[in-house]
């Protein structure tokens, strides 16, 4: 007598894939070559090759400004191209967020993943095409994501969000093109260094920030 075993072969996960988060997670987990996808509104995006310029450098770039912050101000955590599970519809790879570690909106699952809002994203998108300024923006929005700040490749431009009774605005640089965080006090970003790539000037603006009042005042407040 033969016996016939039935095996089940996963779907790879496509561009355009309408899926369940848990459906999400099956097939990403059985596709260990792939680097990088995520679930937005229920639809799958897979990342295209990464290019240099366009994106390498200034998520780079992202990176050590954050870095600096984060070395600088304990009580927060900084993650690169962690998975963020945000709600049934939605599991993102955000290319840097700044969170709490304690009274935040997010925490560490029990199986190593993000769960929840960080309070600050930043992404690194090709154009305002980009789903990073339109459904992505709607997920970041409706979960609660209180600061999303997004680098525009193409367009040299940087849009950096503040979430304000359900809705973002756009933060607007001062008079010597500096940013200011409104939920991470000393997080300053000089705007126009930035589009330079000119990462000196970036640190040693920060660095102003983080000799303020206000960042101090956040350590002093800061859980031990």
């Amino acid at each position: 007598m033969t016996v016939l075993l039935q095996t089940t072969i996963l779907p790879p996960l496509e561009n355009g894939d309408r899926l369940t988060r848990l459906e999400f997670e099956r097939r990403y987990r059985a596709m260990p070559h792939l680097k990088k996808a995520e679930l937005v509104e229920g639809v799958v995006y897979v990342a295209s090759p990464v290019r240099v310029n366009h994106h390498a450098k200034p998520h780079a770039l992202a990176m050590t400004w954050l870095g600096v912050y984060w070395a600088a101000t304990p009580g927060v955590d900084l993650g690169d191209n962690a998975t963020v599970r945000l709600d049934a519809d939605n599991e993102v790879q955000p290319d840097a967020y700044l969170r709490r570690e304690t009274g935040g909106n997010s925490r560490i699952s029990n199986d190593d993943y993000l769960e929840g809002a960080p309070e600050l994203i930043v992404e690194i998108a090709a154009s305002s095409a980009s789903y990073d300024l339109n459904d992505k923006l709607k997920a970041y929005r409706r979960n609660g994501v209180e600061e999303y700040l997004v680098w525009q490749s193409y367009e040299a431009r940087l849009d950096w969000f503040r979430l304000r009774e359900g809705r973002y605005v756009a933060l607007e640089a001062d008079a010597d093109g500096i940013i200011r965080s409104e939920v991470f006090p000393g997080l300053w970003l000089s705007v126009t260094a930035f589009e330079r790539g000119d990462a000196a000037s970036v640190v040693a603006v920060l660095q102003q920030g983080l000799q303020s009042a206000e960042h101090q005042d956040f350590i002093a407040r800061s859980p031990a």
